[in-house]
Formats: structure tokens, sequence, C-alpha cells
């Protein structure tokens, strides 16, 4: 029985951390305030990159042509976005 329970604790602590981290990743790329958070450049560059490319597009939407964060730029000098 504590092998089931070590388990089921370890299941939900990764329910939370993919559930708290995604969603804190949409927030990052959905916010009006800044596209250089510290966490949601490091939980973006983790995504896959058909969700960074459609993170990046809506940030880039939403903050013009400022510098693209790490892991948005397209170019090797990085001032364009993906």
């Amino acid at each position: 029985m504590p092998k089931l329970i070590q388990i089921l604790v370890s299941l939900a602590l990764v329910v939370v951390v993919v559930i708290g981290g995604g969603g804190r990743w949409y927030y990052y790329v959905a916010n009006t305030a800044s596209p250089y958070d510290e966490v949601g450049i490091t939980l973006n560059g983790f995504m896959p990159t058909a969700l960074r490319k459609w993170g990046c597009d809506k940030m880039h939407a939403t903050f013009g042509n400022v510098l693209p964060p790490l892991g948005c730029g397209a170019s090797d000098d990085g001032k364009k976005w993906m």
C-alpha cells in the first residue's frame, strides 16, 4: 500500500506542475505588461517549436516592433521575431 500512495502523490505532483506551468506560460504570452519576464522566457523555451512560435507570434502582435525576448528571435543578432 505505501508504494501505491507514493505513486499517487508523484502523479498528483506531476499534474500540478504541468497544469501550473502551462497556465503560467499562457499568461506570459497573453500578457500586456512585458515580453521580458524571466519565468515566462524560461517556460517558453521548454515548449515545442509550434507552441513557442504561436506564443512568439502572439507577443509580436501585442508588443509590435520591440526586440524579441530570448527564444523568439529569428536572426543571429536577435533583432527579428521568428
